[in-house]
């Protein structure tokens, strides 16, 4: 047991870790799609729809580095805890404000600042205490458990709201903020790593080293570029088939393979790292899931283009952790929350532009021509990702997650 620990052994530590990133994101993804459907209860317009997406969304991008800072200055278990107070207060306003547009916006504000300081919090913890040769199966289950947290938070819709059209929001708001109650002690009986002493100075000169370290630009690029693309093929998946008039049924079916293959990818990560090294499986994913895009460019039959999509859902699904990975690697000690931080940053930044890109671009080529560009991008990711160098491990002293 580490000095200064929470009394919790290292396997009961990983466990209430995973616990954690699980409830957190599937809270997240129960209030987001009934926060739209309060919206639609209110009869806001559709532009109002998109400022209530966005003010999740640029909270992240105005405080990702600031909460990075906090994690390495005051270590990760404070700013869990602050993430799960957040989200509990984030389901409380959607219960009491959720009778206006401005009170929905507030709600939804607070919401995405709560997901930002436990997810920054969550994935420094990851980086601080695994070593350097279990950051791929570490960050692999990490990103499993928060892949599935997001794939239970619209089902939890259904278990609180009723399956109605518009379900039962307030119930829903109820449910949410009773889910994210737990959080509280889970976050303070998660064990700091202790490096968060070594960044009690101001944060300017860290940030700076930060940003001169190896691959580091590189490894941000590559993650923007394989989450921009996952946004992608969830909004123009669909629109390809509404174009070549394929069945929504079987889209979703090929949407659910993508999400099952990415998870399936992310579980047995750290066996394909020990089998093919980090970058070249970095290099190999990312270019297999460029590969999966264009090929669906032509026509295939439905069973063709489950493969495909399969096949797709198996690289992207890799990205993220592996360029987790290489930011823990990259980073010193008392600099990993601000690494991870600028990961989160950098792809809001890309959630944001490459996918309004895509939107004009859709105006003139389609679908079709918005899936050849992102294959494009990622191909190009893919060659980002060979100037990526596997360094030795900084911090030899770490315990393991």
């Amino acid at each position: 047991m580490a000095p200064g620990g929470s009394g919790v052994p290292g396997r009961a530590q990983t466990a209430l870790l995973l616990t954690h990133t699980i409830v957190v994101q599937a809270v997240t993804f129960m209030l987001r799609p009934a926060s739209a459907y309060r919206a639609l209860e209110l009869d806001v317009p559709g532009a109002w729809l998109g400022v209530l997406g966005a003010s999740f969304a640029v909270v992240p991008l105005v405080l990702a580095v600031p909460s990075g800072h906090a994690v390495d200055r005051f270590g990760e278990r404070r700013v869990a805890l602050a993430g799960s107070v957040l989200l509990a207060a984030a389901g409380l306003g959607f219960v009491l404000l959720a009778g206006s547009v401005a009170g929905l916006v507030v709600a939804s504000m607070l919401l995405g600042t709560a997901h930002l300081c436990a997810v920054v919090a969550q994935q420094a913890l990851v980086a601080n205490r695994t070593p350097a040769d279990r950051y791929d199966a570490a960050f692999g289950y990490y990103t499993f458990a928060a892949s599935l947290g997001q794939a239970l938070g619209p089902g939890l819709i259904v278990v609180f709201g009723g399956d109605r059209p518009i379900p039962d929001t307030r119930a829903i708001f109820l449910g949410a903020t009773a889910l994210a109650l737990p959080l509280l002690v889970a976050a303070a009986f998660l064990r700091p790593s202790g490096h968060h002493h070594a960044a009690a100075g101001p944060g300017g000169g860290g940030m700076r080293d930060l940003l001169r370290q190896p691959g580091l630009v590189r490894a941000l690029t590559v993650s923007c570029v394989v989450l921009a693309a996952v946004d992608i093929t969830l909004v123009y998946l669909p629109a390809l088939g509404a174009e070549r008039g394929i069945a929504a049924g079987a889209i979703g079916v090929l949407l659910g393979l993508r999400a099952v293959a990415s998870m399936a990818s992310r579980l047995g990560l750290g066996r394909l790292v020990a089998v093919f090294g980090r970058r070249a499986l970095l290099i190999g994913t990312v270019a297999l899931s460029a590969a999966g895009l264009a090929l669906l460019l032509p026509p295939l039959p439905f069973w063709a283009m489950a493969v495909v999509v399969t096949v797709a859902g198996l690289g992207l699904g890799a990205g993220q952790p592996l360029t987790m990975s290489f930011l823990a690697e990259v980073a010193p000690p008392g600099l990993r929350g601000r690494a991870m931080s600028l990961r989160l940053t950098g792809n809001r930044l890309g959630q944001v532009l490459i996918p309004s890109a895509a939107g004009v671009l859709a105006a003139g080529a389609g679908a079709a021509g918005v899936l050849a560009c992102t294959a494009a991008g990622l191909a190009g990711a893919a060659v980002a990702a060979t100037g990526l160098h596997r360094s030795p491990p900084a911090d030899p002293e770490t315990n393991p997650a």
